[in-house]
């Protein structure tokens, strides 16, 4: 009788790290849902800005030949005042 309204603490049998995980369905329906919002062009521009910005800055960071030559090192720089 001590359960009567009252309800039970009880624990979802699903893990928490698959709540937030997104499953194949859901990318399908995100997908639909953004062709639907901007359309294929805008879309389309959008990953062609996006790859552009990562190349870039994948282009940023690699070391180059010419700014290790440029770059003083410490030892060259002489006595400190």
């Amino acid at each position: 009788m001590a359960a009567c309204g009252r309800q039970e603490n009880r624990t979802s049998p699903m893990k928490k790290e698959s709540l937030m995980s997104l499953g194949g369905w859901e990318w399908v329906i995100i997908a639909v849902v953004a062709l639907l919002l901007f359309g294929g062009a805008r879309l389309a521009n959008f990953g062609k800005g996006a790859g552009q910005a990562i190349r870039g800055f994948k282009d940023e960071i690699k070391p180059t030949s010419t700014d290790a030559a440029a770059k003083p090192s410490d030892d060259d720089a002489g006595p400190k005042a």
